[in-house]
């Protein structure tokens, strides 16, 4: 995920398949390990994970967004226990880039940020809560690394802004079209808010989805979403709090290949004026030709009547009656012959 390929705006550009991980892993970093794995193993492009430091982001009065376990007694609580030390991170940074995967984590404070600063990121990606934090995004785009803007909870003043603060910084970005709904409806989706941004920033653009299906991701890719993310489940029965969100790891592999399909798709455009000589082939075979219904003698004057369209398509096409009813034979025709220009009298 370099700096020229993502602010890429054309409408063939490559599509980045981001597998978000979140907190799915719940605090287990065998866990967190295997998610790499699974997102390898389906062909994304990408994994994400989020870096939460409790003291740095919240307070013990956080209420939760939905209460789903009793192991935490608070919000606060639950932050804590998600936190990985730095070597942690070091080492699914590395198990990432081994398995070929853009490393990438959503930091929630100042002191995550620079945590995974010196950890090494591909990209930045601004979850929707963050965006209003300006001084945070505009330390992000200091670095000149990608960043991705989840616009979930924004209005347009404040997508405004957080633009303003990036471009200022000289980094390339993504606006991603994001519904912060779990699961999000397909009334929600939003994906016409992907031209609209295209069309107010000249920008790049983006679907981050939570609705546990690849029909959005694969209808972004097809109006040339240049990134499209998606949560990544192990298995629906997992706990936590956004499996209901998520796509398990055989729907990520089909998202990808359809992905992959569209793209392929889109970079080769066809000319129907221009047929290919394979179709031309099967032209012949499932076309059809002008043929005799009956014996026909030779200077008999054709009638409607006397004239059938069957296969193959290699004589007159059976478009082209009119111009032969009521021209006379030349020769004999049997049932089922196949008529031919050279079996007519001159006019």
């Amino acid at each position: 995920m370099n700096a020229t390929w993502l602010a890429d705006t054309r409408p063939d550009a490559a599509c980045t398949v981001i597998a978000e991980v979140a907190q799915s892993h719940d605090g287990s970093l065998g866990m967190a390990h295997a998610f790499v794995d699974a997102a390898a193993r389906a062909g994304a492009d990408a994994i994400k994970f989020q870096t939460h430091i409790a003291a740095a982001e919240s307070t013990p009065a956080e209420p939760w967004r939905r209460v789903f376990s009793g192991q935490d007694a608070t919000r606060f609580d639950y932050w804590r226990r998600m936190e990985f030390s730095e070597a942690q991170w070091k080492e699914l940074a590395a198990h990432a880039n081994e398995r070929g995967l853009l490393f990438l984590s959503s930091p929630f404070s100042d002191e995550a940020f620079e945590l995974l600063a010196r950890v090494g990121v591909a990209g930045w990606k601004v979850a929707s809560g963050e965006l209003s934090n300006r001084p945070l995004v505009a330390r992000m785009a200091r670095t000149g690394r990608p960043v991705l803007l989840s616009t979930g909870m924004s209005p347009p003043d404040e997508i405004d802004a957080a633009v303003r603060a990036v471009r200022k910084e000289g980094a390339p970005f993504v606006l991603m079209q994001c519904a912060s709904l779990y699961p999000c409806p397909p009334e929600a989706v939003g994906l016409n808010v992907l031209d609209e941004f295209r069309q107010r920033y000249g920008c790049a653009v983006g679907l981050s989805d939570h609705s546990a299906t690849p029909y959005p991701g694969l209808a972004a890719a097809t109006l040339g979403a240049q990134v499209v993310e998606v949560h990544l489940t192990l298995s629906r029965e997992h706990f936590g709090p956004d499996v209901v969100a998520s796509l398990t790891s055989d729907e990520l592999r089909e998202l990808v290949r359809g992905v992959r399909f569209i793209e392929a798709m889109r970079a080769h455009p066809v000319d129907k004026s221009a047929l290919p000589e394979s179709v031309t082939q099967l032209r012949a075979i499932f076309t059809k030709s002008l043929v005799a219904l009956r014996d026909i003698e030779a200077g008999s004057v054709l009638r409607r009547e006397d004239l059938g369209a069957k296969k193959p398509g290699t004589g007159i096409p059976a478009a082209e009656i009119a111009r032969v009813i009521g021209r006379r034979l030349r020769r004999p025709l049997r049932r089922d012959a196949m008529l031919s220009d050279a079996d007519l009298e001159e006019e």
